[in-house]
């Protein structure tokens, strides 16, 4: 696959530069090292690591991301931000991320402390099975970042990766899996317990390569539940005596066709990486095609062009805030960067021959 390297270095934003170049073309570890300070020359991250609050968090919060408004990263929490700043090339010792790990650490603790709730505690007293459910919900996403920060090897992180992958395991082992709505008044919700993979338990488990090869037996029924077709009604829950809604939860195949591909861009790519970092692209047939599909829309130079149209590619997912877009303004060739070096870093990903032109 031809990588437009060349064309990135003179277009895009210091952090895809960066990560083009040893994360794609993969130079030479001293080649890297003349480079390494690119990242911190990036205004962007710069302005959101000093907005990380004398505790560790960002506003004091966890899973928020800023409006589409906010111009500053306004309403920002801490596991989305910290993940940006690993986006933008920043690794697990620069100082903002080593002062927010002691509190991601803290959120692995297999406990149902309600202080630790952060913005999901509310501002009434939650009961026990709201307290439960943020609680898990918290700890996927902490040990997610943790991974993707590169703490595979730490034992905490490795402990908590084995429960989750356990309470999911068990349950796509059970008949529950088959069925797992009921019927509730007039309406059909997920069983209470019900606990299909989140969003936050899959990208774990796509940056935790050896923890994979340990339970591959695992890594199987997860491929299968991710492939089936997704329910057709919007998933909701059935937590204690409320009804909530669970878009974090995965329940089938978010790329089934093209459409749903046109509908999100950065989402397709974003979901078609954490398969590539898995090895389940090369093993399905229809993801495979859909990246064809993005390969075949670059121009002669392997930059990336929209299907139809010039408008820039954007998203409403929260998920994908932390990964898109990098670049600080989305005008002139700005616009095409963060698709091509993330097209070029699922292919390099995926096991292709890069040529770096």
């Amino acid at each position: 696959m031809r990588f437009p390297l060349d064309w990135l270095l003179a277009h895009a934003a210091p952090p895809i530069r960066y990560r083009a170049m040893t994360e794609v073309a993969r130079i030479s570890a001293a080649d890297a090292e003349k480079v390494a300070a690119l990242p911190f020359t990036h205004r962007p991250a710069l302005l959101l690591a000093v907005q990380q609050a004398p505790d560790g968090t960002w506003g004091g919060g966890m899973l928020s991301v800023p409006s589409a408004r906010a111009e500053h990263f306004e309403g920002v929490g801490t596991i989305p931000a910290v993940r940006r700043l690993i986006e933008y090339g920043w690794n697990k010792e620069t100082p903002p991320l080593v002062h927010a790990r002691r509190i991601l650490f803290r959120l692995l603790a297999e406990d149902d402390d309600p202080s630790f709730l952060f913005e999901l505690g509310g501002k009434r007293a939650p009961d026990e099975e709201s307290v439960k459910r943020g609680r898990l919900l918290l700890r996927e996403a902490a040990a997610a970042t943790l991974a993707q920060a590169g703490y595979e090897g730490d034992p905490r992180l490795r402990g908590a990766a084995r429960r989750i992958l356990t309470r999911m395991a068990d349950y796509l082992r059970s008949p529950l899996a088959q069925k797992p709505f009921i019927r509730q008044g007039n309406q059909h919700m997920l069983a209470a317990e019900a606990c299909p993979p989140s969003i936050f338990a899959v990208t774990m488990l796509a940056y935790m390569p050896l923890f994979r090869a340990e339970h591959h037996r695992e890594m199987d029924a997860l491929y299968q539940h991710l492939t089936q077709p997704q329910p057709r009604q919007e998933a909701v829950q059935l937590c204690g005596k409320h009804v909530l809604p669970v878009p974090h939860l995965v329940l089938g195949d978010f790329l089934p066709h093209r459409n749903a591909v046109d509908a999100d861009v950065p989402f397709a790519l974003y979901w078609l990486e954490l398969m590539a970092r898995m090895g389940y692209l090369k093993r399905n047939e229809n993801w495979f095609k859909m990246f064809e599909r993005f390969l075949e829309d670059r121009d002669r130079e392997g930059v990336w062009h929209p299907h139809k149209g010039m408008a820039v590619a954007k998203s409403n997912s929260p998920y994908v805030w932390p990964v898109y877009p990098l670049e600080a303004q989305l005008a002139g060739e700005e616009r095409w960067t963060d698709i091509t070096f993330r097209i070029g870093l699922i292919a390099r990903l995926s096991g292709r021959t890069i040529e770096i032109v």
